[in-house]
């Protein structure tokens, strides 16, 4: 494994960490802890774009470019993850099979047009 995979798989699980805590933290009534939540949760959400821009500085490669194509790129993982996310959370939280498999089956799609919206098709 070279140097700067394994500082992005270490600096990528210390982000993901503080980030699945702090939403843990803030969602759950029990723990009482709202405000450490959201402080963790940012710290979370600080490490991980701090992650990738060490991994690509470490491998050489030029900073990420800011265009439309990438914009366009991430709107659509967002809003793949949100669909999915939806779609699980109605078929097993609240009962409506159907409808969240329907609605995670399009996130599922949306996700899936990320590879030929990024790659291209060859």
């Amino acid at each position: 494994m070279k140097k700067s995979n394994f500082i992005a798989l270490i600096l990528g699980t210390i982000g993901i960490v503080f980030f699945a805590l702090g939403m843990c933290m803030a969602m759950l009534p029990e723990w009482g802890m709202l405000d450490q939540g959201i402080v963790c949760g940012v710290i979370g959400l600080a490490v991980l774009p701090i992650t990738a821009i060490v991994w690509r500085k470490m491998e050489g490669k030029a900073p990420i470019k800011l265009n439309a194509k990438a914009l366009g790129a991430a709107a659509v993982g967002v809003l793949g993850a949100l669909l999915l996310g939806v779609g699980m959370c109605l078929s097993m939280a609240f009962g409506k099979m159907v409808l969240g498999i329907a609605i995670g089956l399009a996130g599922i799609v949306a996700l899936l047009m990320l590879i030929p919206l990024t790659r291209g098709i060859h």
